[in-house]
This record gives structure tokens, sequence and C-alpha cells, in this order.
């Protein structure tokens, strides 16, 4: 499902040695763009092929539009501390797009936003350009939407490029949006628009390649913030105050699904715990001190902007 006008690879670089299921794959997008979908997704489906492998979001706390970077490391020794160096790059944020190249290690890949003119940059590496405005606009009529669903694009370039299955891809999807048919309709045809693009415009130069094993059985994968709020409601948390910020409010959007299913009263129905939004980080702050003097054990989550909001309540409830 290409566009007519298709833009053609550049740079070949000549082929080298295969590096199967020991790399790294980083996505440099915008914060609020829906980037986390498609990396998700991305993470599953390698999981799915058996494969080891962890992700981690590398952004300070910020608001929507400015960078964030998703890396993905798959390791068939298991090894899930972050890499230094990035073998592949997904490049979608013209504001960092340049320093994320400039940065690279020569023989690395780079599939690009094709506006961004990457290749031009280097020539020890291998580029694959992407027109994802066109693509996008094929699958998804409504322009509002076209945001969110574009970043699955690559999801389809590197399923094709890396040797990831697709039924995975879509396996991977449906468990990320569950019941929410139109979104999981239009994602798919988005993965599927970036899977047949990589198959009638690239030819494969970079040696980075995924191969089915057999060493995930009996694992999960389970985000940071989910296994935290695991943890505090194991721990008795009966009272959480917090206001939204990322990246800590899955924290507590992941705790209030847990409570409501595990911290129910059996024979009244009616909740043991209290979980507030607040109007701002320093009301949410207040409310946890003042439930922690009333006796509950009580907690909020936020990050390092909201740490400095809660500065005068903090005083208060150390004294």
């Amino acid at each position: 499902m290409s566009p007519t006008d298709v833009v053609p690879q550049e740079k070949i670089v000549p082929a080298q040695t295969k590096v199967i299921n020991d790399f790294s794959i980083q996505v440099a997008t915008v914060n609020g763009s829906g980037s986390q979908t498609a990396n998700l997704v991305l993470l599953r489906s390698i999981l799915l092929m058996g494969i080891p492998v962890s992700g981690k979001n590398m952004f300070p706390s910020n608001i929507a539009g400015l960078p964030t970077w998703y890396t993905i490391r798959a390791s068939k020794r298991g090894y899930i501390a972050r890499k230094k160096e990035v073998d592949f790059l997904v490049a979608m944020n013209p504001e960092t797009a340049k320093e994320d190249v400039m940065t690279l290690e020569a023989g690395a890949a780079v599939v690009y936003d094709e506006p961004l003119k990457l290749n031009a940059l280097r020539s020890d590496l291998t580029f694959y350009p992407v027109p994802f405005d066109k693509l996008v606009a094929l699958v998804c009529p409504d322009a509002k939407l076209r945001r969110l669903v574009r970043n699955m694009i690559y999801d389809g370039i590197l399923a094709k490029l890396l040797g990831i299955d697709m039924a995975l891809m879509a396996q991977a999807l449906q468990k990320q949006l569950g019941k929410k048919a139109k979104a999981v309709t239009l994602n798919q045809g988005a993965l599927q628009a970036g899977w047949d693009f990589a198959e009638a415009n690239f030819t494969k130069q970079d040696p980075f390649h995924m191969e089915r094993m057999n060493e995930t059985t009996g694992k999960i994968l389970i985000e940071g913030n989910s296994a935290a709020a695991i943890g505090c409601m194991m721990a008795g948390v009966t009272v959480v105050a917090w206001y939204p910020i990322t990246p800590s409010s899955s924290l507590c959007e992941s705790l209030i699904g847990y409570m409501r299913k595990y911290r129910m009263d059996k024979e009244t129905g009616k909740a043991t715990f209290a979980i507030v939004q607040a109007e701002d980080e320093i009301a949410s702050l207040g409310m946890v001190i003042g439930a922690g003097w009333a006796g509950a054990r009580a907690m909020t989550a936020t990050a390092g902007p909201g740490i400095s909001l809660m500065s005068e309540f903090a005083g208060l409830g150390t004294q």
C-alpha cells in the first residue's frame, strides 16, 4: 500500500556479518504523539518471538511536544540493561534527528521521516527514508487521529526489515489496545502500510535480524510503573492523592485498576481505599500528609518538577 511517488532507498552500505537477536533499537519521537503504544507493541512482539528483550523510556519530565526516546534491547543472552550504543535508530523528531544520527557508530541503521533528509549527514550508515505523512493519510481518514496512528507505521517497517512475525505484531497490538475496535483497525492498517512500503521499496542492507528463540517461556512483560503499583498495593496503601505528570502518571493509573480488582470489600462491594486526582501537586501532597497523620498508609507519585512544587508541604511534613 505504498504511494505512487515513493522515495528511493539511498546510500547502499556493503553487506555485513549478520547480527542476530543482539542489538538495540532507539525510537526518537515527541511526548504525546502516541509513540508509547507503538513502542510497547514492538517490544511485546519481540518477546512473543521468544527473544529476551527489555525497554526503557529516556526523557525528562516534560509536556506534550517535547523530545522523548525509547530504547529496546534484544539480547539472546538475556541482558536487560540498556546498551550505550544505538544500533538501529527510528528518527521521528525533527528537533533531535540530526544529533541522534551524528551520535551513531558506523554501520548503524536509520529509519527516518523522509522530509528530514538525514541521509545527507553521513555515508557510513544505512538509511531507510519513509514518507510517514503520505502513508498515514491512506489508512486514517480522520486528520485529527493521524498523529496518534503514524507511529505504528515504523512498527511495520521494522517488522519487515528485522524479520519480526507480523502475526505476532497483530497479537501484540490487540493486547495493547484491547477492546478498542476502531483503534485496533486504524493501527492495524498503519502497521500493514509500513510493512507493504518496506517490502516494495527497501532492499535490506543493514546486518540486524530477529530470529525465533525459546527463551521467554513463563516470563511476562510488565512496565516498571505497573510493577511499582503492585508493590504499593501489596505494601498496604489505602490513600493515594496524585496529579498527572510524565512519567509517573501510569503508576497511579495502574494502581487504580489493581485496587479496584483486589481491594474491594467482598461483602459490601465498597472500596477499601481512596484514590484522588488532586487539583495540583501541592494539594496532592497535602492530602497525603493529612491522611498519614490520620493513620492511613498514604502515598503520591510525581516527577522532578512535581517534587519542586511540593516543597512547601514536604517541609511541613518533616517538622
